[in-house]
């Protein structure tokens, strides 16, 4: 049996209000690629995201949020994080610890994670992007935060995340 997380869009945003973090969410139709939800990120300003929830051959999980043009060659991907063989996560096992459907694989699901068994990697150009957009656990909506606020709310997760210079990998 499936147990709810404890995060869902209501209780995160109201967890962002309650820790003074700044944020603007747009709500949208549902997008479950990157590719369907270009003409609508078009009109929001900031670095957009690509999320991977993936398992490596030691049954470690990994979460990757890469900006959404982003090539990522998971081979070299693994040696860059430390990693071995990547594979991606199953539904289960993503909704378990991210509270996340496919389609909604965000770095903010990372509140539900509260056994920390997701590593978090972040692209280099997400770390030094000025706003970063991100799905509220939910693909209905995406919700910006400027640097400051995306840092802060790693802080308050307790979260240093492993940053990858993916651009370079993939010269």
């Amino acid at each position: 049996m499936t147990t709810e997380p404890a995060f869902n869009r209501d209780r995160l945003t109201a967890w962002l209000v309650e820790h003074g973090v700044d944020h603007v969410t747009h709500d949208h139709p549902a997008v479950f690629r990157v590719e369907e939800g270009l003409e609508l990120k078009a009109d929001l300003p900031g670095a957009h995201t690509k999320n991977l929830f993936l398992k490596d051959h030691k049954g470690r999980l990994w979460l990757i949020s890469a900006r959404q043009d982003t090539v990522i060659d998971l081979k070299r991907a693994a040696g860059a994080m430390g990693s071995g063989r990547l594979s991606f996560g199953n539904e289960a096992l993503m909704f378990e610890t991210l509270g996340v459907r496919p389609g909604s694989v965000t770095a903010l699901g990372l509140i539900n994670d509260l056994d920390r068994r997701v590593t978090f990697v972040l692209d280099r150009r997400l770390w030094e992007a000025e706003t970063v957009n991100f799905h509220p656990l939910t693909n209905t909506a995406t919700t910006a935060l400027d640097q400051a606020a995306f840092r802060q709310v790693l802080e308050l997760l307790g979260r240093e995340p492993v940053v990858v210079d993916f651009e370079a990998l993939a010269e």
